[in-house]
């Protein structure tokens, strides 16, 4: 029984199913729009925010990392020092994440009923800086500061041995908070994954006070007044974020091929992959000819699908389906929108072709060193 859902796990947790289930219930946990919110209500999914739906999320949480602690393979890497701050960060995103959603469930049903948000507070009703704030403050310090000493006593700090260039590390992997950023490398440039996307993150949120015109929400906890903005974010955050840590921590092994969470990691598996550009898709196989010399004329077909994707789409969209969001949000609110996300949908359209067709980059100028 138990060596069946080790290979039930393992099977699942292939990227092209685990990202795909994924992808499907975000905006089932987190229902942008009533379609989503009817099936959230008939498959019982708004039972996760409760407290018995926190309790049972915790004990699965923490039968399957009990299980992997008792295999042998999933052991190996469960017990690396520097993958304990991943074991924190599950539990950590999905108690705060709990605790944000079953608040603002409780606030949607006071406002339903006409009451107000639990957190309003009368005007009048103030909380000073000091002592208040400070002395919180300086509780949680006091205490996040033992926890880190602790922590230092017991767990070994992840050194290794000097580098050695005629031993490198198979797999050779990054400090956790940058295993995102190298998987995003397998489907990007370097330039694109390590500077261009960064960079739209770090722009996006501070960008979100500016373009959010939303003024719901603010300081109490709602989902319905804000249920769009919160699915986008959770969606970035959960799924093109801290996924990609993990899938880089527990599911990418030597050679860096996928392997499942108890599969053992032969550094000898043979996986069939050709990495295949659009070029040479439209020129090679489809027409049947060689690669133009021109490299505009080469990947003239790359450049039009993706002058397509970045600047006609947001055209056609304000022309059709977002016409209302236009008009409320005005033109440089939208093509800002637009902007940011086409970048981020970009990253799970990309992972996808290259997944299913092997697709490696639709336009590919290494001349240059300019591929996306």
């Amino acid at each position: 029984m138990l060596e069946t859902i080790k290979h039930t796990v393992d099977y699942l947790s292939a990227p092209t199913i685990s990202f795909s289930i994924l992808t499907v219930v975000t905006p089932i946990l987190f229902p942008p729009t009533d379609w989503f919110d009817n099936i959230n209500r008939k498959l019982g999914f708004y039972l996760l925010w409760t407290k018995k739906g926190c309790a049972v999320a915790m004990v699965v949480i923490t039968a399957f990392f009990a299980i992997g602690y008792m295999d042998k393979n999933f052991s190996v890497i469960l017990m690396k020092g520097d993958n304990f701050p991943i074991v924190l960060m599950v539990y950590s995103i999905f108690f705060f994440t709990w605790l944000g959603m079953h608040k603002a469930y409780i606030n949607d049903e006071r406002i339903e009923q006409g009451l107000k948000p639990s957190e309003y507070n009368d005007p009048d009703d103030k909380v000073l800086v000091w002592p208040d704030l400070v002395y919180i403050e300086f509780i949680a310090l006091i205490l996040f500061t033992v926890f880190l000493v602790v922590w230092s006593i017991l767990v070994a700090a992840p050194l290794e041995e000097p580098a050695n260039p005629a031993a490198t590390p198979n797999p050779s992997k990054a400090p956790w908070y940058f295993l995102g950023l190298q998987e995003m490398l397998v489907y990007y440039d370097p330039w694109i994954a390590g500077i261009l996307l960064p960079l739209f993150c770090i722009l996006g949120l501070m960008a979100i006070p500016y373009m959010d015109i939303n003024k719901k929400g603010d300081g109490y906890y709602s989902f319905k007044e804000r249920r769009v903005g919160i699915f986008i974010f959770m969606y970035g955050w959960i799924v093109l974020w801290l996924f990609l840590i993990v899938l880089g921590t527990f599911f990418r092994g030597p050679n860096w091929n996928f392997y499942g969470p108890f599969e053992y990691w032969d550094a000898h598996k043979v996986v069939a992959l050709n990495n295949v550009n659009l070029s040479e898709y439209f020129w090679v196989k489809l027409l049947g000819t060689g690669l133009p010399d021109n490299i505009l004329l080469r990947e003239v077909v790359g450049f039009i699908m993706v002058g397509v994707y970045l600047f006609i789409l947001p055209i056609i969209l304000a022309k059709t389906w977002l016409k209302d969001m236009l008009e409320a949000y005005g033109p440089i609110r939208f093509v800002s929108l637009m902007v940011f996300g086409l970048v981020m949908l970009s990253l799970p359209l990309k992972m996808y072709f290259r997944w299913i067709f092997n697709l490696k980059y639709f336009i590919a100028i290494p001349e240059f060193f300019f591929n996306i």
